[in-house]
């Protein structure tokens, strides 16, 4: 017969197992991917319902903005408009644009940005950000 002490431990290891079962195996994978120009022209992964964020050194203040060239919104959604946050409060300083995009549904498209003027016609961006995008 076992004892009280022999009992009570295996009790307390079944309580902690019991404890654990939600974190074994069953952890979701982040809400929010984040990226940045050090994955242009790479790939990213994501799950249905996942957050793709994308964060890019901007300065507006010289009429240079990101936007979206190349969206599938097959499989992407923007979720709201891109936010500016400035590094100083100084006049004319840049800081970073950020994007946030939704995984809609299963598919792999191309997810591409330039940054450009919005009101010169005909000439090409300074830079592009691009990046193939994967939804399982």
């Amino acid at each position: 017969m076992p004892t009280e002490k022999g009992y009570r431990y295996r009790l307390l290891v079944a309580v902690i197992l019991f404890a654990m079962l939600p974190a074994a195996g069953c952890a979701s994978p982040s809400d929010e991917i984040d990226v940045d120009m050090s994955h242009n022209g790479g790939q990213v992964d994501l799950n249905v319902g996942q957050i793709l964020v994308v964060s890019l050194e901007s300065n507006p203040t010289t009429g240079y903005r990101w936007e979206v060239a190349e969206i599938d919104d097959e499989i992407l959604r923007q979720e709201g408009e891109a936010e500016y946050e400035a590094e100083s409060d100084l006049v004319g300083a840049g800081g970073v644009e950020t994007f946030r995009f939704k995984a809609l549904a299963a598919g792999e498209g191309e997810l591409k940005l330039v940054y450009r003027r919005s009101w010169e016609e005909g000439v090409e961006p300074i830079e592009v950000f691009s990046i193939e995008v994967d939804v399982k």
